[in-house]
């Protein structure tokens, strides 16, 4: 039981940069644009603010840097796409690759280090006790003791689904991936709204980013690790709502938990456990076109 308890409460904390980064991918999808760049935008973010925050000792100075440097990314792929017209897919890769390179090239450059570069300077990210729920046997252990991001990453979804269900905005926006038609006899241009979900996606995948060389306090080349494609994944998982993707970014922070907690408790190759959780996605995403198929053949 307490080992099940402790996966849990690890993968909350793991599930954080993924939720985040799948809160911004649900802008755009609800825009009828499919942002296939969280990966790469999550890597620019992660950068860019344990830089700043390493050279300048501040928090929010790192993550205001890291968040503004991926929404002009963002920012770009969205004029690419829906002002100069290119290939929405092609635009998400090349800035995936785009974002591999440069991290790697300005690594170097600035630390003569194409490895692995550790920041004993930066502050460690503070744990939240939560003061009534933490004295709840298994509750407490759960939600209360996690960085302050993880929480941020849940307000930061309760805020998404106001925004998309409870304003004119929202509405519109969803509008747009319906039939932006509809829009467009409103006199509103759809691409504006496209446009907005761009900037926001890269909000949420910078802070996303942010989370994952703050919490290890380094650098490391391709730190995301897929965790934007898994993302991604979430996105459709969690059927395209709040609530479904805080779940599916639960299990699949659980199964990264897990894989970590493997290496060290059973004598499987470490190759095999550092690959459960893509496996993880890719019979989630098979079981979720399964089921998808069935559904439109009733219909």
């Amino acid at each position: 039981m307490n080992v099940v308890l402790t996966l849990l409460q690890n993968g909350i904390g793991v599930m954080a940069p993924i939720l985040l980064a799948a809160t911004g991918g649900l802008f755009t999808e609800k825009s009828g644009m499919l942002n296939i760049a969280l990966e790469g935008l999550m890597l620019v973010g992660s950068f860019f603010c344990v830089v700043l925050v390493s050279q300048t000792g501040n928090l929010l100075l790192g993550l205001t840097l890291g968040v503004l440097v991926t929404m002009v990314l963002a920012g770009w792929l969205g004029f690419v796409t829906l002002f100069l017209k290119a290939n929405v897919f092609i635009s998400g890769l090349a800035t995936n690759l785009f974002a591999s390179g440069i991290t790697v090239v300005l690594a170097f450059q600035i630390y003569r280090n194409k490895g692995v570069i550790i920041f004993h300077e930066i502050p460690s990210l503070g744990r939240v006790t939560i003061p009534i729920i933490s004295q709840v046997p298994v509750l407490g252990r759960l939600i209360s003791g996690h960085h302050v991001f993880v929480y941020f990453s849940w307000l930061i979804l309760v805020i998404a689904w106001y925004v998309l269900y409870k304003t004119t905005f929202g509405v519109r926006l969803r509008s747009v991936g319906i039939n932006d038609q509809v829009l467009v006899s409103l006199g509103r241009n759809p691409r504006n709204y496209r446009m907005a979900a761009f900037l926001i996606s890269g909000f949420c995948c910078g802070l996303a980013g942010a989370i994952l060389t703050l919490s290890l306090r380094a650098f490391v080349p391709n730190i995301t690790a897929g965790k934007g494609w898994i993302a991604l994944v979430v996105i459709f998982l969690g059927n395209k709502r709040p609530m479904g993707l805080f779940i599916a970014a639960l299990v699949f922070g659980f199964a990264e938990s897990l894989s970590n907690y493997a290496q060290g408790a059973m004598n499987v190759p470490a190759d095999f456990i550092l690959a459960l959780p893509y496996a993880l996605t890719l019979i989630a995403m098979i079981g979720y076109s399964v089921v998808t198929y069935r559904r439109q053949a009733l219909e």
